[in-house]
């Protein structure tokens, strides 16, 4: 697969993730959306010229490591929206501060999440976790990302949200320091270890 611009090459990233996720949503039971998710995510890892795997590991990269599917780790929430305003802003070394507003929190057994809006142009939902295991990335793994077409689903009239952690994946600065991603607030760090989705080291 070849683009003849970056930009392109990311903007195919981006569409095939959104087309990925809506594969993963349409499928009904959640280990297969699941092992859907994986093989998809692997093929672009591996073979996508927007992937964040660097090129000198490219030819000998075989995917992610990802924990096997554990349905304890699958929730439905409502989101609390009655929260104190709150802002975060994270400073990219490319696309300089990047804002945060929190819109709400979601109450799962594994601790409370907040949940933010990116204030940048198009605006987004972003839920980031961060959890104390050594066998997660330390700088927090991501759950929810709609601008990426992260999101396994929600009704956004009655603020319930699908929460899989099994579907945590690492951001792309896991896999190349040359990308900046924003990484997981205090507010959006668990107390409990979450042996599950993608694993540490992103298979390199």
């Amino acid at each position: 697969m070849h683009f003849p611009a970056p930009a392109l090459a990311v903007a195919d990233w981006r569409r095939q993730v959104f087309a990925l996720y809506d594969a993963v949503r349409s499928e009904p039971d959640p280990a297969a959306a699941h092992a859907l998710w994986v093989a998809g995510r692997d093929q672009l890892l591996m073979h996508h010229p927007a992937s964040p795997v660097p090129d000198e590991h490219r030819a000998t990269y075989r995917g992610a490591p990802v924990a096997p599917y554990d349905p304890q780790y699958r929730f439905e929430t409502t989101l609390d929206t009655d929260v104190k305003p709150d802002n975060w802003e994270f400073r990219s070394a490319t696309d300089g501060v990047i804002p945060f507003s929190r819109v709400g929190v979601l109450h799962l057994p594994v601790g409370d999440l907040d949940v933010w809006w990116l204030e940048s142009y198009g605006g987004g939902l972003f839920v980031p976790v961060k959890d104390p295991s050594s066998s997660t990335y330390g700088g927090g793994r991501y759950l929810i990302d709609t601008v990426k077409g992260a999101d396994l689903g929600s009704d956004l009239t009655t603020g319930r949200f699908v929460v899989d952690l099994n579907f945590a994946y690492n951001p792309s600065c896991a896999y190349n320091p040359d990308w900046t991603c924003p990484l997981a607030p205090a507010t959006n760090s668990s107390d409990v270890e979450l042996p599950v989705g993608e694993l540490s080291g992103g298979g390199l």
